[in-house]
């Protein structure tokens, strides 16, 4: 009886009921220890929980090179996409409220934005979020333990506290889901002692001022993106191309959008050194790449978004002989998330080859959970996972861009269907829609099933969102035009989609209308003829040249 009164209580569904059920803990203190206590980890540990599963969550914030730290939660919740987002949506009203006086409303006075307010509001829901996940936590009996963890052996983690007090956990499997963090350019003097990352603009407490954004991925158009829309100086420094591994036109037009709505742009520059000045300005020299020539300016703050590195170095995997990718540092993983050593597994941004956004790792924590519990045997499907890139003109992806559709079925083998479009809400407010875009590659033969769907435009996720369903299931070029759009909205633009890029017709707003008026069955749903094709439009060669 004593035994059974130290062993853990694992629930089973059997015959419609729940039924306890009591099973021995064995040599170990848990079932699982998981490893990071972002998106993933906790979704990870508290489905472990809720079956019958004894678990503990290791979570510990190793503050930034400007002190930054933050709690419970990981990068989406304290320094991604909840914070993003809200800043973003700051940015969104300040031009709807200049939208609004088109529309009537009466507005006295300038417009202007306080950040110490935006902040503050901001850090109190993060906080919010924080303590909500701790209360999680507990209600599903998982163990939270603010400690670094690192790997002793196949079977136990070592906790340390901020003061080097150890505690060693046992587990009969260990998932690791660190994540990342964001990387400084080690080789430019100055870099680290005056500049920030993204783990530390969304807890500034006063404004960065006139900011430099070193970096063209999406974390750095985002930002310069929300910094422009709330009225500050904001410059781009790209190296090479925006929007590395996303479609090349979509980026362009994304950066177009940019350009028009206030953000500078330093293209094929690298920089060199920043300095400190006395009056506290920051000199930052740089090199353009193609003349050689160098430049500098002075801003309040520079940001580095020049990529993020795996929190890997610490976790004593090298030892366990858990392998790793050489060239990323993340850890290789199999299909099931298992690495090289039989009970380590990991998931998230950590595993190599993985996208790196919250819900696939939510989503990836909670079916491992469930086969390491032997309640399930599904696998993490990594395919047509749609994403949104919330820059000021939005942009949604699902499925292939049309540079990898060509690369794997050949020029001759897509059909490419693409329009502009002008959102109604655009017109009274008489906004630039020049870049407000969709297109749809699909395979040329057979059914023309839908490889890739892009779209920019207002809300880009939510309509991205719904067309990633039609993906998942198999959609067709013929399935997207029987399908009835809600009208008046951006969304029902790609249920009415019909040029095609081989045919060299012009897929500009007014083209289209003319067509329209002169091709009804186009409109009716008949597919275009698949001809082979002649010229682009000046305009597309514009968009596809960045």
């Amino acid at each position: 009886m004593a035994a059974l009164c130290r062993c853990r209580h694992r629930w089973k569904r059997n015959n419609c009921l729940h039924v306890l059920t009591r099973t021995l803990t064995g040599k170990y203190d848990y079932d699982l220890v998981v490893i990071g206590g972002g998106s993933g980890g906790l979704a990870c540990s508290k489905e472990a929980a809720q079956l019958g599963q004894k678990v503990a969550v290791l979570d510990y914030v190793e503050p930034t090179a400007k002190g930054t730290k933050w709690g419970l939660g990981g990068t989406c919740v304290n320094v991604g996409c909840i914070p993003k987002k809200l800043m973003h949506q700051a940015a969104l009203l300040g031009t709807a409220v200049k939208d609004a006086q088109k529309y009537g409303w009466q507005i006295s006075g300038p417009i202007c934005h306080d950040w110490a307010s935006m902040a503050d509001a901001v850090q109190n829901h993060v906080r919010s979020l924080n303590w909500g996940h701790r209360v999680q936590l507990q209600d599903k009996k998982v163990q939270y333990l603010n400690l670094r963890g690192r790997l002793r052996d196949a079977h136990t983690v070592r906790g340390l506290t901020k003061a080097g007090k150890e505690t060693l956990l046992t587990a009969k499997n260990i998932v690791i889901a660190t994540g990342g963090r964001p990387k400084y350019p080690t080789d430019i003097p100055g870099a680290m002692e005056h500049g920030m990352t993204s783990d530390d603009i969304f807890w500034m407490k006063t404004s960065p001022g006139k900011t430099l954004v070193v970096g063209a991925s999406y974390v750095a158009l985002e930002c310069a993106g929300f910094l422009t829309g709330i009225g500050l100086d904001a410059t781009v420094m790209v190296r090479s191309i925006a929007l590395r591994g996303f479609d090349q036109q979509m980026a362009g037009l994304v950066t177009d959008y940019m350009e028009a709505y206030g953000t500078k742009f330093v293209k094929g520059c690298v920089p060199k050194r920043v300095d400190k000045l006395s009056s506290g300005a920051l000199q930052v020299t740089w090199t353009d790449t193609l003349t050689g020539s160098e430049h500098k300016d002075t801003y309040d703050s520079v940001l580095w978004a020049v990529g993020r590195a795996p929190e890997t170095k610490a976790l004593g995997l090298d030892k366990l002989g858990v392998q790793l990718k050489k060239e990323s540092g993340k850890i290789i993983v199999g299909a099931d998330e298992s690495t090289s050593v039989p009970n380590i597994f990991a998931f998230g941004d950590i595993g190599e080859g993985r996208p790196e956004l919250t819900p696939t790792a939510v989503k990836a924590g909670k079916l491992l959970a469930r086969r390491l519990a032997g309640h399930g045997t599904e696998l993490m499907n990594y395919d047509n996972v749609a994403t949104t890139v919330f820059t000021p003109l939005e942009y949604g992806c699902v499925g292939l861009s049309e540079e990898e559709a060509e690369e794997r079925h050949g020029k001759d083998g897509i059909e490419v269907y693409h329009a502009f479009y002008k959102p109604l809400e655009f017109s009274v407010a008489e906004r630039d829609a020049s870049q407000c875009y969709l297109k749809v590659v699909c395979e040329r033969g057979g059914d023309q099933k839908i490889l890739g769907l892009h779209f920019t435009g207002p809300s880009a996720g939510e309509v991205t969102q719904g067309f990633a369903l039609g993906l998942q299931c198999g959609a067709t070029y013929s399935h997207l035009l029987q399908t009835v759009g809600i009208h008046p909205t951006c969304a029902e633009e790609l249920t009415k989609v019909n040029i095609t890029k081989r045919s060299g017709l012009d897929a500009a707003l007014d083209a289209q209308i003319h067509s329209r008026l002169t091709h009804p069955e186009r409109e009716a749903g008949v597919t275009p003829s698949q001809t082979v094709g002649v010229k682009f439009t000046s305009h597309l060669k514009n968009t596809q040249s960045h």
